[in-house]
């Protein structure tokens, strides 16, 4: 009879996966994953199937929480939908997260979207990670759109738009933020942008 697991699988990957974000996937040993994670290499490969094993279980498990907290963030009422978005490009450019009841991080690179981040250092070699991230993206911008289509309903954005398309479009100023708030872009430069985007929104012009 095998003997049950003795480590909890969710802390383990929630270890590895600020490992993965801090020194990035080639950055990575498997002792790194051993040290920040608590268990040997033969537990890790018996597990896990090793480094890239536990690096995709990391990103199905981020990809369960986005799953849950974009949508709770950014659902509501028609009436605030607009508020709701400009709150959460606020709140993305600086890596703050979706959800109070989810703990902050403390420095730019691990508060930057964990499945881009994967998939800009391997995504173009590895199709799983390519498509865990494209799954992250897509689930993102279907919450984004549901945000846009509220404010539409309730008159505040042109409803002629398309929201997935303008979805799309917020998400990649914001996933470029990642990118030039790791050069140590100020944080009134990081609202600027987050600002620049929220006024890009074609507005409703009621007659």
């Amino acid at each position: 009879m095998a003997r049950p697991r003795s480590f909890d699988p969710d802390h383990v990957l929630h270890a590895a996966e600020r490992q993965f974000r801090t020194a990035g996937y080639h950055g990575t040993s498997v002792d790194d994953i051993s040290t920040a994670t608590g268990l040997g290499r033969g537990s890790l490969y018996g597990a896990f199937d090793g480094k890239r094993g536990v690096l995709l279980q990391s990103m199905a498990g981020y990809f369960a929480r986005l799953a849950q907290i974009a949508p709770r963030a950014l659902a509501g009422p028609d009436e605030g939908a607009l508020e709701r978005l400009h709150g959460y490009l606020l709140r993305a450019v600086h890596g703050v997260p979706l959800a109070d009841d989810v703990a902050p991080v403390d420095d730019r690179a691990s508060a930057s979207c964990f499945a881009s981040r994967m998939a800009l250092e391997i995504g173009a070699s590895d199709a799983e990670v390519q498509r865990l991230a494209n799954d992250c993206f897509s689930t993102m911008a279907t919450a984004v759109a549901e945000c846009i289509d509220a404010a539409q309903r309730h008159g505040d954005l042109d409803p002629d738009a398309d929201p997935l398309e303008l979805a799309y479009l917020l998400l990649t100023i914001v996933r470029g933020t990642d990118v030039v708030g790791s050069y140590g872009l100020s944080p009134e430069r990081l609202t600027a942008i987050a600002e620049s985007a929220f006024a890009l929104l074609p507005r409703h012009h009621h007659r």
